[in-house]
């Protein structure tokens, strides 16, 4: 018999490695036609050394790429930003608002009666009928009867200068305007303030610099009264201003301007911007905490806006009020105090001038990092803020020819008239007389706005530039590793998917 070689086939086996080199085919067919700098190197690789070499350059350019690429992600989280300077012309634009106040705040004739009363009161002394004469002595005691009258909740009113006694004249933009075109609020410095264009709640009030189309000018002629001027509250005479923004709270007690009697005020300005983005950039926020809406409703009606720096001042009243059971006897318009425990506002009273429990915990406050993080997190950065950039100059007045305008004025304000009036009315009007003239200088605005350093667009670009510059990987390049799992993944369904009978089939021999 003829003799053969007999061959024993494993089927299974056959199948197997044709899946095997099937898959791998797929792989090696995406190593050698992918972009991706490194890997056809890997895949037409002859010897184990040259795959080596490749696989480990691959290996240690692709941690580079890494290394990079997550530093660009973390500088992007890092919300960088930048500040633009830009300088724009705008017209019309909102004119500001302007506040004055007498810097004295109450009159002599109506402030001397009420006062020798409560003295009388407070030394137990005899009630002194002389009310010509007010000594330093008696003068100590002017912060305690003003602070005895708020705690009280009692009217100043009719103590202070009012503005229809001091405006002898307004014209703005040619138009006459009046006392009834300003809002007021009440100073624990100043008395009766009064502000002209301020943004009043619910009304679309502001004038435009365009106005009656005139060029943005303010005039305001005022007599302040000095004889009236009871001694020892202020050094000097004349009236203290401040050019702000429509919606800003006017801090007349620290950012005024001072402006002297027997002169022609002469105030230009140029607006400014400061504008910050918001979260995630930076921790601005406009939203008014309660215990500031409380203290913008003591200023007759304004809209005024939210403002950091009174944040702060607000929160330390509160921590003073939690030592003390009072408040800064300068804070009037600040009483309403929001307690942390019970979030509850309550009327705080006034401490006391001499009692140095205020003074002491705001030291104490003030200096405490700790302190202010716990009862002023609330107060974060204004989103935007505008000012005004001014120059002052000033000449001599009042003419002659206003005199005896200024002199009638004067007769008919209903304020008594000092004893040598009629014969020394002219040297008395140059020691009461001021006048402002407020000009708008330019319409270019000063623009400083917050931007961000890097955008989506910006972190796509860097990656991108990374990636391409170390291992070539691009969209394209991810598009041909996602071909190459859908090869494989469609070749392991398709395995997965065959019927009994072509399983039967390929077991045949």
């Amino acid at each position: 018999m003829p003799s053969g070689t007999i061959f024993v086939m494993n089927l299974e086996a056959n199948k197997v490695r044709r899946v095997s080199h099937r898959r791998r085919s797929i792989i090696r067919e995406f190593g050698l036609n992918t972009s991706t700098h490194g890997v056809p190197g890997i895949a037409r690789s002859q010897s184990i050394h040259n795959t080596i070499f490749w696989s480990i350059c691959f290996i240690v350019f692709a941690a580079i790429t890494l290394y990079f690429v997550t530093r660009e992600i973390r500088s992007y989280f890092d919300y960088p930003t930048q500040t633009s300077v830009t300088m724009v012309s705008e017209w019309p634009q909102y004119f500001p608002a302007f506040t004055i106040c007498n810097i004295v705040p109450v009159r002599y004739d109506r402030f001397i009666q009420p006062f020798l009363v409560y003295l009388t009161k407070r030394l137990n002394t005899t009630y002194m009928n002389d009310s010509n004469v007010i000594t330093a002595a008696q003068a100590r005691y002017f912060a305690d009867f003003f602070q005895m009258k708020v705690n009280r909740n009692e009217s100043l009113d009719d103590f202070y200068f009012s503005l229809d006694t001091m405006l002898i004249k307004c014209v703005f933009n040619g138009r006459s305007c009046s006392a009834a075109n300003f809002t007021s609020f009440s100073s624990s410095n100043y008395g009766r303030c009064y502000t002209f264009n301020a943004k009043l709640r619910n009304r679309k009030n502001v004038l435009f610099s365009d106005e009656y189309s005139g060029p943005g000018n303010l005039n305001l002629r005022f007599y302040v009264h000095s004889y009236q001027y009871v001694p020892y509250i202020r050094e000097g005479v004349g009236m203290i201003g401040m050019l702000h923004d429509n919606v800003q709270l006017p801090t007349i007690d620290y950012s005024g301007l001072a402006l002297s009697t027997g002169y022609k005020h002469r105030i230009t300005y140029s607006k400014k911007t400061i504008s910050y983005l918001r979260s995630p950039y930076s921790t601005c926020d406009n939203k008014i905490p309660i215990m500031m809406q409380a203290m913008f409703d003591n200023y007759q009606g304004a809209e005024y806006e939210y403002s950091e720096d009174l944040c702060y001042e607000l929160c330390t009243q509160v921590y003073i009020y939690q030592k003390c059971g009072c408040i800064h006897p300068k804070q009037w318009n600040a009483r309403s105090v929001l307690i942390p425990e019970t979030n509850q506002l309550i009327i705080a009273p006034l401490c006391n001038i001499s009692d140095p429990c205020y003074s002491e915990a705001a030291y104490t406050f003030l200096t405490s990092s700790s302190l202010s993080a716990k009862y002023c997190s609330h107060c974060t950065q204004s989103c935007s803020t505008t000012s005004f950039n001014i120059k002052t100059s000033m000449w001599k007045a009042p003419s002659t020819w206003v005199m005896d305008d200024i002199k009638q004025f004067v007769e008919k304000s209903k304020v008594p008239l000092p004893n040598d009036w009629l014969t020394n009315w002219r040297s008395n009007v140059d020691s009461s007389y001021l006048s402002i003239e407020l000009i708008h200088e330019s319409s270019v605005v000063e623009n400083y706005t917050q931007v961000a350093t890097m955008t989506a667009v910006d972190i796509l670009s860097n990656v991108g530039g990374q990636t391409g510059l170390w291992i070539g990987v691009s969209f394209l390049s991810l598009m041909e590793l996602a071909e190459m799992l859908y090869r494989l993944i469609r070749h392991q369904y398709h395995i997965l998917r065959r019927t009994p009978n072509e399983t039967n089939d390929e077991n045949k021999v």
